[in-house]
C-alpha cells in the first residue's frame, strides 16, 4: 500500500503564484494526493470490515447474556448480537441502524465477497462502490453472487457509483431465482416514512414507499401547484407550491392559495399561511418549551420543540400562544410538581412523567434518539437495589434499550445532574446527558394510603 504524501502549498505566504507549466504541474501533485489519501481511506475500510467480522464471529461464539432481571433470559445469539451493535454504535458514534448495516456489510464483503473486498483493500473501488455489490447480491444464492461479483466488479473499477448501481441492478433481475412480482411484495412491507432534523428550523420527511403511489403522489402535487399558479396574487414558486401543498393536505386534508396582500411580500412568497395558527390540523400531543421571557415578548431565545431541537423565538410564542394541539413547558416547573416520591411507591405520577419527558427528550441509552413520548421510564439504579422513585434516578429508555439493560452486560449509574453513565460489556465508559437542564423545584413527598396498584413497568424496570 502507498503512502500518501502531499506537495508543498503551492503559494506560500508573500510568493507570487507559479505561471505557465508549474501551475499544471502543481495540480496534478494535489490531485495525486487526494487519490493517494482515497486509496489509503479504502484500505482502511477494509480492514474495518474485517475486524467488525472478527468482532461478530467472537460475540457468537460467547455467551455474553446474564441472568435477566426482568422477563425470560435471551439467548447466548441474541444477547450477542445486541451487545456487538450497541458497543459499535457507541464506540463509533453511530446509530444502531448504521452498526448493524456495518456488520452485515462486513460479513457479507469478508465471506460472501472476497474479490470485492480484495479490490477495496487494494484501493481499486471504493467502500460505496462495495456496498452497491452487498446490496445487490445479498437475496441471490451463492452460485449468483459469484457471477454478479465476476460481471459488475471489474466494471466497479470504471465506472461512478450511479452507473455501476443501475448495472449491477439490472444483472440482478436477471438472476434472481424470485419473481419481481414476489419480491415487490415483501419490499412493500418494509414501507415506512422517517424524519430527519436539519437546519434553521427546517427538518426532512422521507417516506419508502411502492413506486405507483410516490409517482402518483408527485403528479398530484405538481397539478396542485399548476393549478395554484394560476390564483391571482400568488408568488410562490412551483416547487414551494409542491411542498406547500403536501403539507396542507398531509395536516388539514385541504390546500388553499396563499392570502392576497397586507403581509410582508417576502415572508407571503416564502412561506405558507405564514399568519395562521400552527398546527392547524395537527392532533399528537407535542410539547414547546419556552423561556418565560421569550414568551412575553422581552427576549428572543429561541425555544425547543420536542423532538426536534431549537426553533425562532416567534415560532414558539405563536405555538404557545395559538396552537392546541401542542402543550407549553415553562423553563421553570411550576410550584408544587410532584417531582419525587422516594421509596413509598414504585409507579412515576403523571406530572413527574411529564416533567422527566422535557428533560429528557430522547432514550437515554448512548446514541440513541428515540422519542421520550414512546419510552419506558426506568430506573438507574432498580427499584429493587434500593433505587428511588425521583427525578435523579430515574430516565426514559426505548424499550429495546430497556431489555438491553435487564438482558446483557450494560449497566448505567446515575453520575448527577441528570447525567447517566454507562458502562458497556467490553469495559468501556459512555456518559449521557439530559436534553434540557431544567432546575427542579422543591419536591413534595406522596404519601401513598393501602397497597399499590400494580403497573405494567411493576419492578425490577
Amino acid at each position: 500500500m502507498e503512502t500518501a504524501t502531499f506537495p508543498p502549498n503551492p503559494n506560500p505566504p508573500d510568493t507570487p503564484p507559479p505561471a505557465g507549466a508549474a501551475v499544471m504541474d502543481t495540480f496534478h501533485a494535489l490531485i495525486d494526493a487526494v487519490t493517494s489519501a482515497e486509496r489509503l481511506a479504502r484500505f482502511a475500510h477494509a480492514l474495518r470490515a474485517e475486524a467488525i467480522d472478527r468482532a461478530r464471529q467472537w460475540t457468537e461464539a460467547t455467551d455474553l447474556s446474564v441472568p435477566a432481571t426482568g422477563g425470560p433470559r435471551w439467548s447466548p445469539e441474541v444477547a450477542g448480537r445486541r451487545v456487538l451493535v450497541t458497543e459499535l454504535a457507541c464506540a463509533l458514534r453511530i446509530s444502531e441502524r448504521a452498526a448493524e448495516n456495518l456488520v452485515a456489510e462486513s460479513e457479507a464483503l469478508v465471506h460472501d465477497l472476497p474479490a470485492t473486498c480484495d479490490a477495496l483493500r487494494d484501493g481499486r473501488i471504493g467502500y460505496r462502490h462495495a456496498q452497491v455489490l452487498i446490496d445487490h447480491t445479498n437475496t441471490l444464492p451463492p452460485a449468483a453472487v459469484a457471477v454478479v461479483e465476476e460481471a459488475v466488479l471489474p466494471r466497479a473499477e470504471m465506472l461512478p457509483v450511479t452507473k455501476l448501481d443501475r448495472a449491477a441492478r439490472e444483472l440482478r433481475e436477471r438472476l434472481h431465482p424470485e419473481s419481481i412480482k414476489e419480491r415487490h411484495a415483501t419490499s412493500v412491507a418494509d414501507r415506512h416514512v422517517e424524519t430527519c432534523p436539519a437546519k434553521d428550523g427546517m427538518a426532512w420527511l422521507n417516506a419508502y414507499l411502492p413506486a405507483p403511489e410516490v409517482t402518483g403522489i408527485a403528479n398530484r402535487l405538481r397539478d396542485i401547484a399548476e393549478q395554484l399558479k394560476g390564483e391571482p396574487g400568488e408568488e410562490r414558486t412551483r416547487t414551494q407550491l409542491m411542498a406547500d401543498a403536501f403539507t396542507d393536505l398531509l395536516l388539514d386534508g385541504t390546500t388553499t392559495a396563499a392570502p392576497v396582500g397586507g403581509g410582508d411580500p417576502v415572508e407571503e412568497k416564502s412561506s405558507r399561511h405564514i399568519d395562521s395558527p400552527i398546527g392547524v390540523g395537527i392532533r399528537p400531543r407535542v410539547l414547546v418549551t419556552v423561556p418565560v421571557l421569550t414568551l412575553l415578548g422581552k427576549s428572543e431565545e429561541p425555544g425547543t420543540l420536542e423532538g426536534y431541537g431549537p426553533i425562532d423565538a416567534d415560532t414558539a410564542r405563536r405555538i404557545a400562544a395559538r396552537a392546541p394541539s401542542f402543550t407549553r413547558i415553562l423553563t421553570q416547573p411550576e410550584t408544587g410538581a410532584v417531582l419525587s416520591v422516594g421509596r413509598d411507591r414504585y409507579a412515576v405520577p403523571k406530572d413527574l412523567r411529564t416533567w422527566l419527558r422535557v428533560r429528557d427528550e430522547t432514550c437515554r441509552f448512548p446514541g440513541c434518539n428515540r422519542s421520550a413520548a414512546r419510552a419506558d421510564v426506568d430506573h438507574v439504579t432498580d427499584w429493587q437495589y434500593g433505587g428511588g422513585t425521583d427525578y435523579g434516578n430515574l430516565v426514559h429508555l426505548c424499550r429495546s434499550h430497556h431489555r438491553v439493560k435487564h438482558h446483557t452486560g450494560w449497566s448505567s449509574t446515575s453520575a448527577g445532574g441528570g447525567r447517566v453513565r454507562w458502562l458497556a460489556p467490553s469495559g468501556h465508559e459512555y456518559e449521557t446527558h439530559p436534553a434540557v437542564h431544567i432546575r427542579p423545584s422543591k419536591a413534595k413527598r406522596l404519601q401513598v394510603q393501602g397497597p399499590v396498584t400494580p403497573t405494567p413497568d411493576d419492578p425490577p424496570f
